[in-house]
C-alpha cells in the first residue's frame, strides 16, 4: 500500500510578502461579508488555509489587518481619482473621467468599496482618518483643476472639489444599489452633464481650458 504523503505545514511555504497577500486576499472576503464586528481570525485564518499563529505572525490582531486593508482601499480609490483626473487636458472630459472612476471602483470584483464607504467600525480613531483621507485626497485632486481654471479662491475650490466627489461616491452607491436600473455608461453620462453644467457656469481663470 502507497503511503499518503504528508500534509504541508500550514505557513510554511509561500515567501512572506506572498502569505501576506494571501491573508489580506482571505481577510477582504470575510470583512467585506460579515463587516468587522462580526468577523473573526479563526474564519479569516480558516479562510486562507492557515493556522490562526500564522495569522498573527502577520498581523498583530483584527484591528491591524483591518486597517492595512483600509490603506489598500484607499490607495485603490486615490490612484483611480489620480489617473482619471491626469487621463486627459480637458475639462469637460475630467468630470465624465472622475465619475468613470467612482462607478468602476464600487462595481469592481470584491466589492473592496464596503471598507470605505460602508465601514461599521468608523468611530474608531485609526478607521475615521483613513476614511477621511480617502475623500480628503480625491476632493484635493479635483480642487486643484477647478481652483486653476474656475476662477475661484481656493476655500471655494476645496468645497468644489469635496461636492463633486461625494456626488460621485453617493451616486455610484446609489446606482449599484438599484442593481444598475440604468446601465453603467448611462448613468456616468447622467451625472457628469449634471455636474459639468454647474460647474462650468465659473469663469475661466487665465489660460484654463474650456
Amino acid at each position: 500500500m502507497t503511503a499518503m504523503p504528508q500534509a504541508r505545514p500550514a505557513g510554511s511555504r509561500l515567501p512572506r510578502p506572498a502569505r501576506r497577500r494571501q491573508l489580506l486576499g482571505a481577510a477582504r472576503q470575510v470583512f467585506v461579508a460579515q463587516g468587522y464586528h462580526a468577523a473573526g481570525m479563526d474564519e479569516i485564518a480558516e479562510r486562507a488555509g492557515v493556522s490562526k499563529p500564522v495569522l498573527y505572525q502577520h498581523f498583530p490582531g483584527k484591528l491591524d489587518l483591518y486597517l492595512a486593508l483600509l490603506d489598500e482601499s484607499v490607495a485603490e480609490l486615490t490612484g483611480a481619482v489620480s489617473q482619471a483626473l491626469s487621463s486627459t487636458t480637458d475639462n469637460r472630459e475630467r468630470v465624465p473621467a472622475t465619475f468613470r472612476a467612482f462607478f468602476d471602483y464600487v462595481s469592481g470584483a470584491g466589492e473592496a468599496f464596503r471598507l470605505i464607504f460602508e465601514s461599521d467600525l468608523s468611530n474608531e480613531p485609526a478607521v475615521r482618518a483613513r476614511l477621511d483621507r480617502a475623500m480628503g485626497e480625491c476632493a484635493a485632486m479635483v480642487s486643484e483643476f477647478i481652483r486653476s481654471d474656475a476662477g475661484v479662491s481656493g476655500a471655494e475650490a476645496d468645497l468644489l472639489g469635496m461636492a463633486l466627489v461625494g456626488m460621485a461616491q453617493v451616486s455610484a452607491r446609489y446606482w449599484l444599489g438599484t442593481n444598475r436600473a440604468i446601465d453603467k455608461g448611462s448613468a456616468e453620462s447622467l451625472l457628469a452633464r449634471l455636474a459639468w453644467r454647474g460647474i462650468s457656469g465659473w469663469p475661466l481663470a487665465e489660460g484654463g481650458h474650456d
